[in-house]
C-alpha cells in the first residue's frame, strides 16, 4: 500500500472536513455525488473500493467528498443502502409490471430484480460483513428493516399483521439463503428448485386462509 493509499484508508475514521448537511444545496450536491459513486460499485463492485476511487468515479477530489459524507465508510454505507433502494424499486416495478394476482406469483415476479445489477455489489457487501463484522456491520445494518415493507406488501391484504411479519420474515430468509447459495455454489439448477420449492410453500400457505 503506498503513502496516499495508506492516507486514504488512515481517513475512513476520521472525517476531516466541515459536513454540509442541513442546506438544500449541500443536500443536492451530496445526492449527486452518491449517486455517482453508486454508479460506480454497480459496474466494477466493491473491490478496492476507497475515498479515492469514489472521487474518480464522483469527478471530485476526496476532500470535497469529506466535506459531505463522514468518511469513507459513511460513504459506502450510504451507497450500499442506495443500491438496496435500487433493488426494491426494481422489484415493486416487475410486479406493477406483471401484476401477479397470488403471494407466490408476487415473489417469483420480483425474483429477476433480485438477480439484477445491484446483486453483486450487494452479495460483496455480505462477504464484507461475514469477513470483518466489526468493522463492516454498517453495511448490512438495518437491511432487514429495509426489505420487511416490501415483502409485507406482498402479503394477502386480509391476513393478520402478525401472519404478514411471519410470513414476510420467511420469504425474505429464504430468498437470502437462496442468493447466497447461488453466490457461493454456482449450482444455478439447485438455486431456481429450491426457488420454486418456495414458491410452492407461498401457495400452500395461500390456500390455506381460503
Amino acid at each position: 500500500m503506498g503513502a496516499a493509499e495508506a492516507a486514504d484508508q488512515g481517513s475512513l475514521r476520521r472525517p476531516a472536513y466541515r459536513r454540509s448537511a442541513g442546506t438544500p444545496r449541500g443536500e443536492a450536491r451530496r445526492r449527486e455525488l452518491l449517486d455517482r459513486v453508486v454508479d460506480d460499485l454497480a459496474v466494477n463492485g466493491l473491490v478496492d473500493f476507497s475515498l479515492r476511487r469514489a472521487a474518480r468515479a464522483a469527478g471530485t477530489t476526496h476532500k470535497v467528498l469529506l466535506y459531505h459524507f463522514d468518511g469513507a465508510e459513511d460513504l459506502l454505507e450510504q451507497a450500499i443502502f442506495q443500491l438496496r433502494e435500487r433493488r426494491i424499486a426494481n422489484s415493486l416495478a416487475s410486479i406493477n409490471a406483471a401484476r401477479p394476482q397470488t403471494l407466490a406469483a408476487r415473489v417469483r415476479a420480483i425474483w429477476p430484480a433480485l438477480l439484477g445489477e445491484e446483486s453483486r455489489v450487494l452479495d460483496q457487501a455480505m462477504g464484507l460483513m461475514m469477513y470483518d463484522p466489526v468493522r463492516y456491520a454498517g453495511l448490512g445494518h438495518g437491511a432487514s428493516q429495509q426489505y420487511l415493507p416490501t415483502l409485507l406488501s406482498l402479503c394477502p391484504p386480509d391476513w393478520s399483521e402478525r401472519r404478514k411479519i411471519e410470513v414476510a420474515e420467511m420469504i425474505m430468509a429464504a430468498l437470502r439463503g437462496l442468493l447466497i447459495d447461488r453466490l457461493t455454489s454456482g449450482n444455478i439448477e439447485g438455486v431456481e428448485a429450491g426457488f420454486e420449492a418456495l414458491g410452492r410453500a407461498l401457495d400452500r400457505e395461500e390456500a390455506a386462509s381460503e
